[in-house]
């Protein structure tokens, strides 16, 4: 990894994080987006979840409780599992693209 590459990883990373901990103070706490047209297409459609259930529903980790401080748990959390996963996947293909050589 050359270090424009590196520099440009550990910035994004920075502003994800940084996003995630501002996020519970700066979010409307009225909503009205997916959970709204949901409703509005399909009422009792939120009762029901069927079987998926979220890791973090509502951003909040449970042990935490409803505090600021579990919203910016969760999303910290859940960088680093898109980091995990997208570096997972660069891997894959990393080493794909190697084999084809």
């Amino acid at each position: 990894m050359t270090p424009k590459n590196k520099n440009l990883l550990v910035g994004g990373l920075i502003i994800a994080l940084i996003l995630g901990v501002l996020s519970p103070f700066i979010a409307s706490t009225n909503p009205d987006g997916l959970d709204t047209s949901a409703d509005h297409l399909n009422p009792g459609a939120l009762n029901n979840p069927g079987y998926y259930h979220a890791p973090f529903a509502d951003y909040s980790v449970p042990m935490l409780g409803k505090s600021p401080l579990a919203g910016i748990a969760a999303l910290i959390i859940g960088v680093l599992i898109a980091l995990g996963f997208v570096y997972i996947v660069m891997a894959i293909l990393k080493r794909r693209n190697r084999s084809d050589n």
